[in-house]
């Protein structure tokens, strides 16, 4: 579904990242850890296509197709979605409306009809309940007001509302108590389809002791330096992340 070829972004003058590859099939979860300033966050921006990140060499496909010729938005109607490690205050426009309107967006892109407005209701609310989000959260501007935690909650149920076929979740663990934890997790394994894909960036492994990654990945200094299966996890959660540091790129 997704393949990236020695992939170097550029932020500003600074290379942040310095020769990705990675390949995601259909249906599988993979998972990125490594610390601050690794570049994980980076490419998260750049498969959602952030303009500040200058691409200087490499290549990324998405189902078959250049993803770097596409538009943010051209990106969403192909079915990628990107949960923020800082999700965003939208003042002024609801929950709902902002859920309908992305949504009959990306349906208008593929050319399908607006979505049943009563169909939408219902399932806006069953899923809300699912994710223990009050329904009168569901009535406020996009994440104003809201804690840590709810805010990942409200990226959960925008995720479940769109159903994305690739969804990129940048530390969507950070911020979570162990029963909001639990809930995310829970939603995350529900999504899971033959169809859908996940990369899911973390620092942890609790988040993965819920969610079992096909594969996880060690990135340091804007390199995937190891991959390997759950176990590496605990490996990092042992050693740590210093004695990855002076690995060559995977």
């Amino acid at each position: 579904m997704l393949e990236i070829k020695n992939l170097h972004v550029t932020l500003g003058d600074s290379p942040i990242l310095k020769g990705i590859n990675l390949t995601i099939k259909s249906g599988q979860v993979h998972a990125i850890m490594g610390p601050n300033g690794a570049g994980k966050s980076t490419l998260a921006a750049v498969l959602a296509g952030r303009d500040n990140c200058l691409i200087t060499e490499g290549s990324i496909t998405f189902k078959g197709s250049n993803l770097l010729d596409l538009s943010p938005h051209e990106r969403a109607g192909v079915g990628l979605f990107l949960g923020f490690q800082y999700p965003v205050e939208i003042p002024g426009v609801s929950n709902m409306n902002f859920l309908r309107t992305s949504l009959n967006a990306i349906r208008k892109y593929r050319g399908e009809n607006e979505v049943d407005t009563a169909l939408f209701l219902k399932k806006l609310r069953a899923t809300a309940e699912l994710l223990k989000i009050d329904p009168e959260m569901l009535k406020r501007g996009v994440n104003v007001g809201f804690s840590g935690g709810e805010k990942k909650r409200n990226e959960m149920l925008q995720m479940i509302m769109l159903e994305p076929c690739f969804a990129v979740l940048d530390e969507t663990d950070s911020g979570l108590d162990i029963d909001a934890l639990r809930i995310v997790a829970k939603n995350i394994n529900k999504l899971r389809t033959p169809e859908r894909s996940f990369l899911v960036i973390t620092h942890y492994q609790r988040l993965l002791e819920h969610v079992k990654p096909d594969k996880i990945h060690v990135m340091t200094d804007g390199r995937i330096v190891k991959t390997g299966g759950p176990e590496l996890a605990i490996e990092l959660e042992e050693r740590g992340y210093a004695s990855f540091s002076d690995q060559k790129a995977a």
